[in-house]
């Protein structure tokens, strides 16, 4: 079948110009007073019809249907010239229940074709929901989906499924073998914390190896089971890894990463030249983090290096409202991409009236950092093709206190480059060693509006004229006993007029020798109700959801500013409307 028009759920005319983006991965990232659990069901509000509000609000380049409750990126592969996207998804209704797979395809990650649900609930092993999980490629070029199904005694079972028809361009159809549950826990296994299986590998053995998530009391487990055939699979005498007082493991995700270069590495990778990454998904703390280090395939254990926390202080892709995401390999393009889910930071009831609720995060490509210390994130190159009008302002200095308006697209929908040039660092202000582990803490303390030494300097995105309303992106150094430490921070406090918002700050610290270099980058893409930024060239990463109620369409503004002591100087800034894909892309 050619990439014509598919026989999908949502195939409306309306859809055409809407559909274009979609879902983010997890289960559900609210943090505070307004927001529900993990896997928390409002059964009364499942099927409540939606009278949509503000539709300017929606993501224009970011993936997303046209309605209802999405949350994680299930099991994001490359097949036969197709990229392949499945998320959790609620036909239903606008918060999280009745969670189904839903599929969409595409031939450049920007452009997105909707296809009926790939696995619905349907049999003993998955009829209470079929939850998140992750795809295999099989010898022979035959997929599999491995995936959470939850049964009648609510117990968490992992079950496979394969296409019905290989020739299918889209793989639209999939069967469950009958042999489902291939896996079920065991003795000492919590079955109601026990999920999301990661993408298989086979090292230099003949075994197939997966890790599903877990817990025992306070303890996170990735669970190792090993396979010979892929139908009958055995728990390892041992988890892969595990750390004491995390809680649940959600979603991890298992895959090596090489040591020099930005080439990606097949999941099955391994030996010299080759270090891996365990990414766990926090439900106690709703973030993730990462850890990087040796995977000792014959003995079946993964031993982190020492050089950051094992815990949650330790490194994280996305220091904002991002989780449970999903990495894969491209075999296209040798690379490996992060898929990643950004949840409201609004009210439920609010999501119900407008009938949608979560995005995906645009797909990031990673890799490993010249330092060996972490990992370096950035935007896919196809996002650029949708760059449209731009401007360009270089050379301007910004002293302390000003601000200047960056005028000439409409910066509602927009992809932002600037890189800063930083002096005066003797201004800055002493770091506090107490400070080292909490970030977000420092940050909320010290907000954009809060006079500093060298900085607070940054953007000024979605604000209104006079800005009343904008969400801050910015820098502030500080000076340690032996370097200087670089705070990078979302401050959304002041994005909106309207009240009872979730406004976290959030905030990371940026791994930069600001003295010896003198200069830090900044990238910042806008659209709408989100606002993803990644500081030096993506070392240090934060996603944001933010509801303006006057800086909206064209009437969103962006500035630069700078409110500490020392100058700072734009040395270039490039910035560029971003156009809307078109959903049935090339």
């Amino acid at each position: 079948m050619g990439m014509g028009k598919p026989s999908g759920v949502w195939w409306t005319p309306w859809l055409a110009v809407v559909l274009v983006h979609w879902l983010l991965c997890a289960t559900e990232r609210r943090r505070g007073p307004v927001v529900e659990a993990s896997h928390e069901v409002f059964a009364s509000l499942q099927s409540v019809p939606a009278s949509v509000v503000d539709n300017r609000l929606r993501t224009g380049y970011h993936f997303q249907p046209p309605r209802n409750w999405i949350n994680d990126p299930n099991g994001p592969m490359y097949y036969n010239g197709v990229y392949h996207l499945f998320y959790q998804y609620n036909p239903n209704g606008s918060v999280w229940g009745h969670i189904v797979w839903a599929h969409s395809v595409s031939t450049d990650l920007v452009n997105w074709i909707a296809l009926e649900p790939a696995i619905r609930p349907s049999k003993p092993f998955d009829i209470n929901g079929c939850w998140s999980g992750s795809a295999t490629v099989l010898p022979g070029n035959r997929p599999v989906i491995f995936y959470t199904g939850i049964d009648p005694q609510q117990r968490q079972l992992q079950n496979v499924a394969y296409p019905k028809d290989l020739s299918d361009r889209y793989l639209r159809e999939w069967v469950k073998p009958d042999y489902n549950p291939a896996i079920a826990p065991g003795d000492g296994i919590n079955a109601s914390a026990f999920r999301d299986p990661t993408t298989a590998w086979r090292g230099p053995g003949s075994h197939w190896k997966l890790v599903v998530g877990s817990k025992w009391n306070r303890r996170g487990k990735a669970i190792l089971y090993r396979s010979r055939d892929f139908v009958h699979w055995v728990k390892a005498k041992h988890p892969l890894h595990t750390v004491k007082d995390t809680g649940m493991w959600e979603c991890p995700d298992f895959y090596p990463v090489a040591v020099k270069g930005r080439r990606g590495l097949d999941t099955s990778a391994y030996g010299d030249g080759v270090k891996h990454v365990l990414k766990v998904s926090l439900d106690l703390r709703r973030y993730e983090y990462y850890t990087l280090g040796k995977y000792y395939h014959y003995q079946d254990k993964y031993v982190p290096d020492n050089t950051s926390a094992d815990d949650h202080t330790g490194l994280r892709y996305d220091y904002g409202n991002f989780y449970a995401s999903k990495t894969f390999f491209d075999p296209k393009k040798q690379r490996r991409i992060l898929w990643g889910w950004a949840n409201e930071s609004d009210a439920k009831h609010v999501d119900i009236a407008k009938g949608w609720a979560g995005i995906q995060a645009v797909p990031r490509t990673i890799w490993l950092d010249s330092s060996g210390r972490q990992l370096v994130q950035w935007p896919i190159e196809e996002l650029e093709s949708l760059r449209g009008k731009h401007v360009v302002v270089e050379h301007k200095k910004v002293s302390g206190g000003d601000t200047f308006e960056v005028e000439g697209i409409n910066s509602s929908q927009a992809d932002v480059e600037v890189a800063f040039e930083v002096s005066g660092l003797e201004k800055a202000e002493a770091f506090d060693p107490s400070w080292a582990t909490d970030a977000e803490a420092l940050c909320g303390q010290k907000r954009a509006h809060v006079k500093g030494g060298v900085g607070p300097f940054g953007l000024l995105v979605l604000a209104s004229a006079n800005m009343e309303e904008k969400t801050a992106v910015f820098f502030r150094i500080f000076k340690a006993e032996h370097k200087h430490v670089i705070l990078m921070c979302h401050d959304p406090t002041r994005s909106s007029m309207r009240p009872n918002l979730y406004r976290p700050t959030f905030a990371g610290y940026v791994d930069v020798d600001i003295a010896k270099t003198g200069k830090i980058s900044l990238r910042s893409l806008i659209d709408h109700s989100v606002v993803e930024s990644f500081g030096a060239e993506g070392k240090t990463c934060i996603t944001s959801r933010v509801y303006p109620s006057l800086a909206i369409g064209k009437d969103a503004h962006l500035f630069v500013f700078n409110n500490g002591l020392a100058d700072v100087k734009v040395s270039e800034l490039k910035a560029w409307e971003i156009r809307r894909p078109l959903m049935n892309g090339a």
